[in-house]
């Protein structure tokens, strides 16, 4: 187990869930169109009752190796939920961190928002992208390009799961910190 996910009964518990919910021994072509082994669907876990909360614990977790941040974003489908639940358990314990939901295109029809949930934000605010899982980095970096673009500064990156495929090293490349509860490591080989 990673460092941030080790040591703890929600985070083992986590990771059971993980194992037992979301990650699947077979061939899958990614997003990425690279070819993989194994598959991971977060949302499997994350939107259970009892997966949200320890998502929310664990990631919330996760940010103190960020510093001060104003907000938590996500990207739209995977990172949208885990910015909720980092929002409620942070509101909770009493240190309250909003959520950005971040589209993949603007809405075509109504405010045609591309970001949601940022309105209250100053510009300049500190923001972490959460991501369910990192393979190759790219639909991160489209989410710091759209973040920056507004006017928001990028803290960095929490993903649930680095797949281990370089993601990471794409990210910190262009100069962004990331962290991780789980990397592929922590599942069955």
């Amino acid at each position: 187990m990673t460092a941030t996910g080790a040591g703890s009964t929600s985070g083992d518990r986590l990771l059971a869930l993980l194992t037992e919910r979301s990650y699947a021994k077979r061939e899958v072509t990614l997003a990425s169109g690279k070819k993989s082994d194994f598959f991971i669907d977060c949302k499997q876990t994350v939107l259970t009752a009892e997966g949200h909360a320890l998502v929310g614990a664990r990631m919330l977790d996760a940010l103190t190796a960020f510093g001060e941040v104003d907000a938590v974003a996500g990207v739209e489908l995977g990172g949208c939920p885990l910015a909720s639940a980092v929002a409620l358990v942070s509101f909770q314990r009493g240190t309250p961190l909003d959520a950005v939901y971040v589209r993949k295109e603007a809405k075509d029809h109504g405010s045609q928002r591309l970001l949601e949930g940022d309105t209250r934000l100053a510009k300049g605010a500190r923001l972490v992208i959460l991501e369910d899982v990192i393979t190759t980095g790219g639909s991160t970096k489209k989410c710091v390009e759209k973040l920056r673009a507004a006017g928001y500064e990028v803290a960095g990156v929490v993903a649930l799961v680095d797949r281990d495929e370089g993601g990471r090293q794409n990210l910190e490349a262009v100069g962004l910190k990331v962290e991780a509860v789980f990397t592929r490591g922590d599942f069955p080989r």
